[in-house]
């Protein structure tokens, strides 16, 4: 059998190295507050109750 040699400093990168760097990055692009998108399910929501009520097929 053969002998395995043990590898040095070729371990696993840390963990949060990855996730620190991707929430540090500024993106290009159009920014939407989160109140906006639960504000416009909300409104959604509401219109197909409302249309369900005033328009059976």
């Amino acid at each position: 059998m053969s002998k395995r040699k043990k590898q040095s400093g070729t371990g696993m990168p840390q963990s949060s190295a990855g996730l620190m760097r991707f929430f540090q990055d500024e993106t290009n692009g159009v920014k939407i507050p989160p109140e906006f998108v639960i504000g416009a399910s909300v409104v959604l929501i509401a219109a197909v109750v409302l249309a369900k009520i005033f328009v059976p097929l």
